[in-house]
């Protein structure tokens, strides 16, 4: 067992654990718990985010839902949705994930299963600490088409393409706005609060908005 703790989150990785194992751990664990879990290659990450953390993660789910909403789109938030794949015995649950151009197909599911349903549009992780698990060789296997990384100063954006991902500067799915601009307003979000920093970002995307379709 290998244990690495932050002011922003713990993780624990467990070595040479089955896939089924993995399985019984999720289920007799249950869902009212404050840590996620990851499965690849026989590893399990168990992370369990603190208030930086957190907060990084709730801050970036408001923007993404006025990206949506000035944009005309409709979204479903499915949070840590736990996504497992039992052909490809791989597993994870991401800080937050969303379904915006598959939004429909799965907007009246009470349970989503990703061997049958879309998985998410784009899916946003939150590592202070790189995970020792490879996101993007996970999500990339799920057929994730967006994937997002925040490490608390710089955000990435990854796109999937021949089932790979390459990094971006641009988002597909909000392309007209600079999304990797978001940590600038994350951090005024301290200064001047959550709720004056969404208007904030809000103008700031109509702005973008307005300005592309000028062009």
């Amino acid at each position: 067992m290998v244990a690495i703790t932050t002011s922003a989150e713990n993780r624990v990785l467990l070595h040479n654990i089955s896939w089924q194992t993995f399985k019984t751990m999720l289920a007799e664990m249950g869902s009212e718990r404050n840590s996620l879990f990851a499965y690849d290659n026989g590893m399990i990450e168990i992370m369990t985010p603190q208030m930086p953390h957190e907060n990084s993660n709730r801050v970036i789910e408001g923007f993404v839902v006025v990206l949506c909403e000035e944009l005309g789109w409709e979204i479903r938030r499915a949070g840590s949705l736990t996504l497992t794949r039992d052909d490809l015995e791989k597993g994870a649950e991401p800080d937050s994930s969303y379904y915006i151009q598959n939004e429909a197909l799965v907007r009246d599911k009470e349970n989503i299963d990703i061997a049958t349903d879309p998985p998410p549009d784009l899916v946003l992780e939150v590592e202070y600490s790189r995970s020792a698990i490879d996101k993007l060789r996970l999500y990339a296997a799920m057929g994730v088409l967006e994937f997002w990384r925040y490490n608390g100063s710089v955000l990435r954006v990854y796109t999937l393409a021949d089932g790979q991902y390459s990094e971006v500067e641009t988002s597909p799915t909000f392309a007209p706005v600079p999304v990797k601009e978001i940590p600038r307003f994350i951090q005024e979000a301290k200064k001047n609060g959550e709720i004056a920093t969404t208007r904030a970002f809000r103008v700031w995307v109509q702005q973008k908005i307005s300005s592309d379709e000028r062009l």
